[in-house]
């Protein structure tokens, strides 16, 4: 390892005091409302109607038993807006391998997994496309998992931080129309609640799986396995569950290198070849295919450890500690189709194709590596009595310990020259304070107020330094590169009120004041450093909802939103250094402001709930890497899109022992356009489609429980289509490069031979569907699981 960059004498230390704005906000905030404490405070003279305790507002609680055994978690029935939820009872029957897995068929929701193990799984929701990951919002009992740290496929949730086995229910909430979020929920927030044993239990689960992938120049078999362990106890007061997990898998391909078909005929020393691969690319250009190349065939190795703990101090009062680890290597494979007469392979140099040259860069078909050490520390303190006043305390801490990725300068075996990245010091630290009022009875009447007031602080810190090595795979630095590095903080406070007002009338309406800013940003190349100002903003961002209870079956709501995505530190700092110019990033980005509305009808039926619902997001200033065709010459980076309107509507349905006794079933149309309506910088994309925002998603899912102890699951996922381009100008969109349209069939048979043990066959795109999202997805899967329990 190399001694890491000394920072430049230009870069600026943090310059400011805690805003005046903020202590303003504090009273408008202990001030929201006035009006409504009255009757909470009379109605704390009432002694409470259950011993039962509650959990915080944004959380769940049992209720009842599905008819499967397990139990079915109620929602709370404040949240102001759609929620859709899924427990164990249900994505037990699924292929499920990592924690992502379980939102695989939730309507008008994706998920970016390219293979077992992609670091790259990203969440595209609504008129939230799988690249702008700082869209979501990924929390496991309370602690922060999404990577704000960016705005893009790199900077995905830390979904490896919980273990789908301790998974008891995840929520997921669309829109940012709850004050508790901030603007970040724009597409999502994901609440994953896991469990904490009531006695003694051990587990051990084991999976493997396999595909045969076939396409251009590769056709063979990639396999994997994952192995996984828990034990867990409460005794008296105290609770902990310990999990490890190991998992080792090698990818499909995942790119390839191309070149446009050449035109030019070969000249004299060109060496002439064979083994390539033509086809017409996203745009129907010509396109030769040479390889695969450094991003391509992905063997990972990923480990985890993971212990939580609970106390109860006092019958209401309870502590937790969680801990949290993962470290993953990767290797990915570079291999060249082309081999001269002669057989020997060939990865760069100028080349005879079909009697056309082609000139092959260097770096065209090189390897990569890397690994990385995360942690994860939280800690909780929270109150949770049935009625009257509770209060939580969630503080959390994400570091990078150690991150290395390391790329050669060439193609072909060997261990010459090329670059190495250190990303050591890199993560986030949280701290939330929330305190929460529930009326005396949980079926308060008129009158009657559940309010919600916190506090909300966060601090992201990226540092990223490249260096020159001599030995790519193991090399030390020869010389320094380039570096960039920034930070930042928000605060927030927040107030938010659901107000039963008439019999079958509730509002929820609540303010959120955010107070943000971006330091320490800098970027240099050799012994030159660029500093950038200090930056800052802040904004009120007010949400309001209506209910309407038609009938004790029917409820009928309007929600509207006001939310406010701040920059991450990498669209604002990071970037490349060439020559004297840099690019990549935008240091003076400004928020995205988002006016989101929804319309939804949800209506319990037929052992199930049916959903309507419409929706509209109006987001100016949209962050997006794009070119600025109105300079020359032309600039590509981080931009502010002036304004992007996605409206659509959503209709599901999700139940149980529907028609015929164990039989459950869900499913979902939705239908999405996405459009950009103003941008001054790329004038040619106005009034086209947004980037990858399918037009429809379509999701089904069937389990037949036959008894106690087998189950059969039938899915189907289809997505329509979308583009690749601001521009819409990828219009051959099912080939290595595009964004396809696909329909996808999943089936499982599970077998519980008793409580504890399980085995399970399953198989993933049955029909063996070959779609892209740019990279080329999985082919037909094979699973099969085994786990036992005492």
């Amino acid at each position: 390892m190399s001694t890491p960059v000394t920072r430049g004498a230009g870069v600026r230390p943090r310059e400011r005091a805690t805003p005046r704005a903020l202590r303003h906000a504090w009273r408008f905030a202990l001030g929201f409302v006035p009006l409504s404490l009255a009757a909470p405070f009379a109605a704390a003279q009432t002694p409470a109607a259950a011993d039962s305790a509650t959990l915080p507002t944004v959380s769940v609680s049992a209720s009842g038993s599905s008819s499967a055994g397990a139990a079915t978690p109620a929602v709370d029935p404040n949240l102001p807006a759609t929620v859709e939820t899924v427990t164990p009872a249900q994505f037990r029957n699924w292929n499920v391998v990592n924690t992502e897995d379980v939102l695989k068929y939730l309507p008008n929701l994706a998920v970016r997994k390219r293979f077992t193990g992609d670091l790259n799984s990203i969440i595209a929701v609504r008129g939230t496309s799988n690249s702008q990951s700082a869209r979501g919002l990924v929390y496991a009992d309370g602690l922060l998992l999404s990577n704000l740290l960016g705005n893009s496929y790199s900077f995905p949730p830390r979904w490896s931080m919980v273990f789908p086995d301790q998974i008891q229910q995840v929520d997921v909430i669309y829109g940012p129309y709850s004050a508790l979020y901030p603007g970040n929920s724009l597409g999502a927030t994901v609440l994953i609640t896991t469990r904490m044993p009531k006695q003694f239990e051990a587990t051990a689960d084991v999976k493997a799986f396999t595909q045969h992938f076939s396409l251009y120049g590769v056709n063979q078999n990639f396999n994997g396995s994952e192995t996984s362990a828990s034990i867990g106890d409460r005794i008296g007061k105290f609770s902990y569950l310990l999990g490890v997990n190991h998992l080792e898998n090698t990818s499909q391909p995942l790119q390839f290198a191309t070149l446009s078909q050449s035109t030019k005929p070969a000249q004299a020393g060109d060496v002439p070849v064979h083994g390539a691969y033509f086809y017409n690319n996203q745009t129907n250009t010509p396109t030769v295919v040479l390889g695969v190349n450094g991003e391509g065939i992905e063997h990972t190795v990923q480990d985890q450890f993971k212990l939580r703990m609970q106390y109860d101090f006092t019958p209401t009062v309870q502590g937790g500690v969680t801990l949290g680890y993962w470290h993953q290597t990767y290797d990915s494979a570079a291999s060249t189709f082309l081999y001269d007469a002669n057989g020997k392979p060939i990865y760069s140099g100028n080349v005879s194709i079909n009697g056309y040259e082609y000139s092959i860069p260097a770096a065209a078909l090189a390897p990569s590596r890397g690994w990385s050490e995360n942690w994860l520390y939280g800690a909780s303190l929270r109150t949770h009595q049935a009625t009257g006043w509770n209060a939580e305390a969630i503080a959390s801490y994400y570091d990078v310990s150690n991150s290395v990725a390391r790329t050669a300068n060439a193609g072909g075996p060997g261990n010459g020259p090329g670059t190495m990245t250190l990303g050591n010091g890199t993560g986030w630290k949280t701290l939330d304070l929330k305190a929460t009022w529930t009326p005396a009875t949980p079926t308060a009447g008129p009158g009657a107020h559940w309010l919600t007031f916190g506090y909300h602080y966060d601090d992201y810190a990226l540092d990223n330094q490249t260096y020159n090595t001599l030995a790519w795979r193991d090399g030390g630095a020869a010389s320094f590169a380039n570096a960039f590095a920034g930070k930042t903080e928000t605060q927030a406070v927040y107030a938010q009120d659901a107000w039963r007002f008439l019999p079958r009338w509730k509002l929820v309406y609540g303010v959120r004041y955010e107070d943000w800013h971006a330091y320490d940003g800098y970027q240099a190349l050799g012994g030159a450093t660029v500093p950038y100002a200090n930056v800052g903003d802040r904004h009120y961002s007010p949400k309001a909802s209506l209910s309407f209870d038609l009938t004790d079956d029917l409820t009928l709501r309007a929600s509207i939103a006001r939310a406010y995505r701040f920059p991450t530190v990498s669209e604002l700092f990071q970037g490349q250094v060439n020559g004297s110019s840099i690019v990549n990033n935008n240091p003076n980005l400004r928020p995205e402001n988002d006016l989101s509305k929804e319309l939804s009808a949800e209506w319990a039926h037929w052992n199930g709930l049916f959903r309507f619902t419409l929706f509209q997001d109006d987001v100016k200033n949209t962050i997006f890497s794009q070119t600025d065709t109105t300079v020359i010459p032309n600039v590509t980076n981080f931009q502010n899109i002036g304004k992007v309107r996605s409206r659509g509507v959503e209709t599901s349905y999700q139940g149980e022992d529907v028609v015929l006794r164990g039989f459950d079933f869900g499913a979902s149309v939705a239908y999405t356009q996405s459009k950009i309506v103003e941008n001054a910088q790329n004038p040619a994309s106005v009034g086209k489609y947004f980037y990858r925002i399918p037009l429809w998603r379509v999701n089904a899912v069937a389990t037949w429980r036959f008894d106690a102890h087998s189950a059969m699951t039938l899915a189907a996922r289809y997505s329509g289509r979308q583009y690749n381009t601001l521009t819409n100008t990828d219009t051959n969109p099912d080939v290595f490069g595009g964004t396809s349209s696909y329909i996808v069939a999943d089936a499982k048979f599970t077998y519980r031979p008793t409580k504890k043990s399980e085995i399970g066959v399953g198989i993933d795109n049955i029909f063996d569907t070959r779609y892209f999202v740019y990279h080329p997805y999985p082919g037909r899967t094979f699973y099969v699981e085994a786990k036992l329990g005492i």
